[in-house]
């Protein structure tokens, strides 16, 4: 295994020169499993058919060697890259995609499919139960990366690709990779696992337990009925979502960013409990702005379902985790396993055991800890050194 901490340089240390984005990119949909072939879920329990959307950028060469997955984190969906009609709303992984960037889109054919239980276009609880004809709610089955990594894994044979040149994550994104590389290691040559988790932590479950009882105990969640009511649970998503996003930042970015410094300095400051709790701070407004844009495009019950997921994954403390990992060695599965010096939802902590389980497989890794100073979120910005490793990884 190499190891290293690499120093972005710079204040921000961001890249200047990406090359062309992408343009117009279109969602498209697909039909997996049926009724009579559904998906078994690691419950027992069965899905099918199950629609799943999924955007595809560049070309697939005439061999089927140069297809690269994307897989996305807990509030992503299939959108990663260019836009759909107006340029200045890009997809979430646009910095990392299109012609000369870090995944060159002139040599690498690139999918990203929503996943499974999630609420932008791939079934999931707020999808419609073809046994009753009304949304799943809380019906929905109860699921895990694996019948994540399943769906994927279906995806692809319906585009016609056998082996992937790459799987590439962040976060819950890098659990489903890890996953398909023990699930199925000969479907990946190389695997990219970014400031993720193989085990979250009683501090990490707690934040996310905390986040899903805001929507629990919000009156409009009616018990996950909440569907076609005229009425959702709104006010527990934005807590969720707040509380969330604080944990994607770290302290140092907030406090760059906005200090304790108030939208209006000249006004003077709230006396009485109507407007004494409105928002006055910089920060205030910013967390309010994050949860209001969220809850135009995120349903609740997928927060609850794919929080809860990310809780339950700890593959190496399965029983069969041994066999697993001798598999990925013998398929030959080269790793990168990235983390970022101020992530603190996902410290390098969670990096170092992934790491450490493989090589003891002896699996082949490379260990990058990227500086940078605006957390676990970081994944997502145009650092220099976070995508030249990834870029040196995957062309090696």
């Amino acid at each position: 295994m190499t190891h290293s901490t690499l120093d972005p340089g710079g204040r921000a240390g961001y890249a200047t020169d990406l090359g062309p984005g992408l343009g117009r990119t279109h969602t498209q949909h697909a039909q997996l499993f049926t009724a009579d072939d559904p998906l078994v879920l690691d419950n027992g329990e069965t899905l099918g058919p199950v629609e799943v959307a999924y955007e595809t950028y560049g070309t697939l060469n005439a061999d089927r060697s140069n297809a690269i997955v994307l897989c996305h984190a807990l509030t992503g969906d299939a959108h990663a890259a260019g836009h759909h009609g107006d340029p200045d709303r890009r997809g979430w992984w646009d910095v990392l995609l299109g012609p000369g960037r870090t995944v060159d889109t002139d040599r690498w054919f690139v999918v990203c499919a929503n996943l499974l239980g999630g609420c932008r276009g791939t079934t999931g609880p707020s999808s419609t139960n073809p046994a009753t004809g009304e949304p799943y709610g809380l019906d929905f089955p109860a699921f895990t990366v694996a019948d994540l990594v399943r769906v994927q894994r279906a995806l692809v044979r319906h585009l016609g690709i056998e082996r992937l040149a790459a799987a590439i994550g962040g976060s819950l994104g890098g659990m489903q990779v890890l996953e398909w590389a023990l699930q199925a290691p000969e479907e990946i040559g190389r695997a990219l696992v970014v400031c993720s988790s193989a085990r979250l932590t009683a501090q990490n479950i707690a934040l996310s337990t905390a986040a899903r009882e805001g929507i629990l105990r919000d009156p409009d969640f009616q018990d996950g009925r909440y569907l076609g009511t005229g009425r959702v649970p709104a006010a527990g998503l934005a807590a969720a979502r707040m509380l969330g996003h604080v944990t994607y930042v770290s302290e140092e970015a907030l406090t760059a960013k906005f200090d304790r410094r108030r939208r209006d300095p000249q006004r003077p400051p709230a006396r009485d409990g109507h407007d004494w709790f409105r928002p006055d701070l910089e920060i205030e407004h910013y967390l309010d702005y994050q949860a209001r844009s969220f809850l135009q495009r995120f349903d609740a019950l997928s927060y609850l379902y794919l929080t809860k997921v990310m809780d339950a994954f700890a593959p190496f403390e399965q029983p069969d985790a041994p066999d697993r990992l001798a598999r990925v060695r013998d398929a030959g599965t080269a790793f990168l396993v990235e983390s970022f010096t101020s992530d603190w939802r996902f410290g390098a902590e969670h990096s170092d055991l992934i790491a450490d389980a493989l090589t003891s497989a002896g699996i082949p890794v490379r260990r990058e800890n990227v500086a940078s100073p605006w957390g676990h979120d970081s994944f997502l910005l145009p650092i220099a050194a976070h995508l030249d490793v990834m870029r040196g990884f995957l062309t090696a």
